[in-house]
């Protein structure tokens, strides 16, 4: 008798803490209408001294080590904080960072994985940002990743951003690359 008591209040206490007040009472959903939104900027992703954007953080000491001449070897683990501008020119006007992370995830075929967040500081879209989570493979000049989500103006987005190689080093893995970013938001 006294664990069926037992099990009567455990039963209780955890609905009284699921009724608690941490969250509002469920309502029903009126979507708004869906925008579609196109942008175009260009990434700059510098790796070289003496003011890189972005750094390795880590590397693996079992794929390779210091004999591998690759800028991201495979396994290496990178964090960025890269400008984002109107035009390939590094001088050209700036829209906004990318920050976020990015790891060199193919063995055979030189691939990054990107959780990266592209917050908007300036214009129309200042304080908004885009947010892709996709794999990259950088030896094919075109190719897309995938748009996650975003906040701001961009708040639940989802979407693709076609990518094209407007310039890289292939020895020090610096590059410029144009993102032509379709969005569709509330």
């Amino acid at each position: 008798m006294g664990k069926k008591i037992g099990i009567v209040v455990s039963l209780y206490l955890c609905l009284t803490f699921a009724l608690g007040e941490y969250y509002s009472k469920t309502r029903p959903f009126t979507p708004k209408q869906l925008v579609v939104t196109n942008l175009h900027f260009f990434f700059h992703d510098t790796l070289t001294a003496p003011n890189p954007s972005a750094v390795l953080i880590a590397k693996p000491t079992l794929t390779g080590g210091d004999n591998d001449t690759s800028p991201s070897p495979f396994g290496s683990l990178f964090a960025l904080d890269d400008p984002l501008t109107v035009g390939p020119d590094p001088k050209s006007e700036k829209i906004g960072n990318a920050r976020g992370m990015y790891v060199s995830s193919g063995k055979h075929v030189p691939t990054l994985t990107m959780y990266v967040d592209f917050g908007f500081t300036s214009g129309k879209f200042n304080g908004s940002s885009i947010a892709v989570f996709s794999r990259n493979t950088i030896t094919e000049k075109e190719r897309e990743v995938a748009v996650v989500g975003g906040r701001g103006r961009f708040r639940m987005a989802r979407g693709v951003a076609q990518l094209n190689t407007y310039y890289v080093n292939l020895t020090n893995g610096d590059a410029i690359v144009e993102y032509n970013v379709t969005i569709y938001h509330y």
